[in-house]
Parts: structure tokens; sequence; C-alpha cells
């Protein structure tokens, strides 16, 4: 389909145009659409569509955007159910007509009608909406504009709660695995999203889901591939350091398990993940409440551990002295350990 080169007609009222929008989509169902040149007109029509509403939200340059229309519109688009036909309808729409409708989503979403965000009260009442997003990342074509619509979803705390809590938030580890390396470094950066921008979420759904989102995410810190476990090593070393996360810190450098993971991640060939794992290993190391299994360990390797922490070194100036005064303190507390009584080896 060619692209329009149209300046977009302005609607007498957010009402008549929504009604224009909705028409449009619905003329995109497949089962009523006969002949390939109907579909393509009514492709053509969606397109114009959303170009149009880009501008009314945004403006053209000339004339300047209206709130109360903004407004409306937001009203109109929840009242018609046209959010769940764009949902619904993505995969089928253009590029240009996607590139124009996740401009429009980012901002309808902000949209106050009254006290309340309208848009995102409708998907707080259609949650199977975010889920048909989260597993569009499944269509290469349009993972990244689906990726853009999650995003801003997650900036509302009751729908990345929704997102965390859900079957499909499983689905993430496995996208940002994907062969496709734009969608699988998308995939990484909603995941990153929905771990760090709502901290007491993110607590509350580690303490109830705790087990088996570490098993998961284990998996990821021991890929085979570089990208996908550089980038989770990091994200564990930032989300694990959040305040709210504090009691499942406490809890994570118990476990033997991931205490062995970051013995493994410190032994990596790329210094990057070997510098990153140090700021996990030394919080088991540091802890003052270590389980036995673990002293045992240190005891067992700790020359082994001790010389290849002499061998890591930090960046440049102050974040290398600090470095180097954090190793020093680590190597001091593996040889106290080693030195400890009544330890099996």
């Amino acid at each position: 389909m060619s692209f329009s080169f149209f300046r977009p007609s302005r609607p007498k009222t957010a009402q008549e145009f929504v009604k224009a929008v909705k028409d449009g989509l619905m003329g995109l169902d497949t089962k009523t659409v006969v002949e390939v040149k109907a579909l393509e007109k009514a492709l053509e029509e969606v397109e114009k569509n959303f170009a149009t509403m880009r501008c009314m939200i945004s403006g053209d340059g000339e004339v300047e955007p209206n709130v109360d229309q903004i407004s409306q519109l937001a009203s109109e688009i929840c009242k018609e159910d046209v959010i769940a036909l764009i949902v619904h309808n993505l995969h089928i729409l253009g590029w240009e007509a996607r590139k124009d409708l996740v401009y429009c989503w980012a901002i309808l979403l902000k949209q106050k009608v009254g006290s309340t965000y309208c848009c995102v009260e409708y998907l707080e009442n259609h949650f199977e909406l975010l889920d048909s997003l989260v597993v569009s990342y499944d269509n290469k074509e349009i993972a990244l504009n689906c990726g853009n619509m999650l995003r801003e979803c997650i900036k509302f705390p009751t729908l990345a709660k929704y997102i965390l809590g859900s079957a499909s938030f499983e689905l993430f580890f496995k996208f940002v695995e994907l062969p496709n390396f734009d969608v699988a470094s998308d995939a990484f950066t909603t995941f990153k999203d929905l771990l760090m921008k709502h901290g007491d979420i993110v607590a509350e759904y580690l303490n109830i889901h705790y087990d088996e989102f570490f098993i998961l995410y284990e998996k990821l810190l021991s890929s085979a591939n570089y990208v996908t476990k550089r980038q989770s090593v990091k994200l564990l070393s930032e989300f694990l350091l959040e305040p709210p996360n504090a009691q499942i810190m406490k809890r994570y450098i118990l476990e033997v398990r991931y205490f062995k993971l970051m013995m493994t991640l410190l032994k990596d060939s790329s210094k990057n993940i070997q510098m990153t794992a140090f700021h996990i290993f030394k919080v088991f190391v540091a802890n003052p409440n270590k389980p036995h299994e673990i002293k045992v360990i240190l005891s067992k390797n700790h020359e082994k551990l001790v010389s290849l922490l002499h061998d890591l070194s930090g960046g440049k100036g102050a974040e290398d002295e600090e470095f180097e005064e954090e190793k020093e303190i680590i190597i001091k507390e593996i040889k106290r350990v080693s030195h400890l009584p009544n330890l099996e080896h």
C-alpha cells in the first residue's frame, strides 16, 4: 500500500471522527472483506484516520491541538471499544498506520477525562488486551510497535501489576532470547521496565512468586547468548538493590545454588559480566548470616577465589579506587572464613 500524502481533514466532532475510526477498523474484518482491493481500500481509510488522529492530538504546525477535543476523543474511543479494535487489528495495519497509532496511544493513555485516565481505566476492565500485546512479540512485524505500547501501559501501576501477575509474563523469558536481535532487545527493555518501574509492586510479586521467578531467571543468567547473559546479570544487580526488594535480596543471598551461579559468572570470559557478577557475589560474601554451606564453599575454594579477585580490575579513577577497596574487603572476608574451625572440607 502506498503512503498517503495528504493533509488530514478535521471532522466536525470527536464523536463523528471516532465513529469513522471504528467503522474503518471493523471494515478490516477478513470475514467480511471478499476482495483484495476492498481490503486495500479499507486499510487506506484506516491509515488516513490515524493520520488525522495524530493531527488532532499534536496539531499540524498551523493549528494547535484542542485540549477539550483530545479529552472528548479519548472518551469516545473508550465508549466505542476502539482500543480493543486497535489491538486486535494491529497485525493487519500497514507500517505508516502503526507508527501514527503508537504515537497517539502514548498521548491518549495519559489523557485525563475528569479525574480519571479513561483509556487506562478501559484497559483495567479489559486486561486481556494487555495479554494480546505481550503475545504479539511472537509476530516480528508488529513486535516493536506492541513493545512501545506495552511500555506506555507499564507506566501505570495497575497495568504493570496485572502483567507481572499474568501467565503471559513468563513469555518474556522466551522473548528476550528470540533469534531476531531487535525484537529480543525490545522485549528485554519491556521486561526491565516491568521489574524497575514500580518497586513496591515488584516486591509484592517477587514475595509471592519467588521460586518460579528465580528459577526462570537462572536460565537467563546461564544463557549461551552473550547479550542475554550480560543484560540479565546487570538487571539482577539493579533490581535486587532496589530498597523495596531488601527482603528479596536477603532471601536470595541465602541460596547456595545462586551463590554457585555467581561464582561461575565471576569466571566468565567477559569482563563486563565478571564485574557485574562481582557486585552480587560481594553481597553473598559480606552477609553476616551466611549459611554453613556457603562458608564451606568459600573455604574450599578460597585460594582460587582470591586469585581470581586479585586479577579482576575495575574502571578508572575514583570508580576503580572504590572497586579495589570493596575487593580487598571481600578478599579479607574469604580468608577469614577459610580459617574458621569446624568447616567440613
